[in-house]
């Protein structure tokens, strides 16, 4: 089963918490998200009904994702409690988007990253109750992930044997970025480098060596740029403790297949391998891939694209009951 695992939802408990509380800053009326840390967009309604996400695969050759929320529901700025309340409202929201087509969609979770300890008993509530990994931003709001508060969290994912995937949040404001979206095109790809880059130095998946990493968006420029920080380790004394060799963590990260560029995907593939890739495509963002498929057609052969797209991460429990395949 050719499976898309950086797929998005607004489960429709989020929606209702988000109207009733102003803490959150966000509502979503008339088929419109409005305020919170995005800008407007229209719902598409396979954002929020089951049947119409599982049409919108079948459209584009898929047949079934892992689903995570919009990246507007992380609430990491907020009261911890808060931000618990919409954690829990989005996963017992996506556990029943999912319960529409068991065989053919999972989900992850979502915890409020700004508290750890929560943010444990959160996942573990969400493991128990069939979560297939979990997303978190790129930041936690004013906490970078590598940040030793943050170790239990690590810990909980590693133990629970629970795929951890990075989507860009909290991106850092950068005046050049103000305009013609490019807080998007460029912002989304830096924060995923940035975040990743840093829990390499930080020695993070050295602790945690049974962690999965899923970088979004093809990585963003660490597959391009990995090099560029093994050089500065053998120059610099900032990085005298860092670990030799930034790519060595492939296979531990995973990258997804979202370039919007062939001749990008064919070197990804090249340099990572497709066993270190997964399929995604954003949908329903208007950024998503077109055709995913067609793309990964283009640079290699029908077997390849088997192995990247094919039960890539899909977690059925018996699955990772049985053997660690992610």
């Amino acid at each position: 089963m050719r499976i898309d695992v950086h797929n998005h939802a607004i489960p429709q408990r989020a929606i209702e918490l988000l109207n009733a509380e102003p803490i959150f800053g966000a509502t979503v009326r008339d088929g419109m998200w409005r305020g919170g840390t995005h800008v407007p967009f229209p719902l598409a309604p396979s954002f929020v009904d089951p049947d119409a996400k599982l049409a919108e695969l079948e459209e584009r050759g898929l047949k079934g994702a892992v689903v995570s929320v919009s990246p507007t529901l992380f609430y990491y700025h907020v009261d911890a409690r808060a931000g618990e309340a919409m954690a829990r409202a989005v996963n017992g929201g996506l556990e029943e988007f999912v319960a529409a087509w068991p065989d053919r969609m999972r989900w992850m979770a979502s915890v409020p990253l700004q508290a750890p300890l929560l943010a444990v008993e959160v996942l573990e509530e969400a493991s128990a109750n069939g979560a297939a990994g979990v997303e978190i931003g790129t930041s936690a709001a004013d906490m970078r992930l590598d940040e030793p508060a943050l170790e239990p969290f690590w810990s909980a994912a590693e133990r629970l044997a629970l795929p951890v995937m990075l989507h860009p949040a909290y991106t850092t404001p950068h005046p050049g970025l103000a305009d013609f979206y490019l807080e998007n095109v460029i912002g989304f790809p830096l924060e995923t480098t940035i975040a990743i880059e840093r829990l390499i130095c930080a020695g993070t998946l050295d602790r945690h060596p049974g962690l999965k990493i899923v970088l979004v968006h093809a990585g963003g420029y660490f597959p391009w740029q990995a090099g560029r920080l093994r050089h500065a380790r053998t120059v610099r004394p900032e990085l005298s403790d860092a670990p030799r060799d930034p790519w060595s963590y492939v296979g531990q990260v995973l990258f997804d297949t979202i370039t919007h560029d062939v001749d990008a995907l064919r070197f990804l593939v090249g340099k990572a391998g497709a066993e270190n890739l997964v399929l995604g495509t954003d949908l329903p963002f208007d950024m998503a891939t077109p055709d995913p498929l067609g793309a990964l057609a283009e640079v290699c052969g029908e077997a390849t694209v088997t192995r990247i797209a094919e039960d890539k991460l899909y977690f059925s429990r018996r699955r990772r009951h049985a053997q660690s395949d992610v």
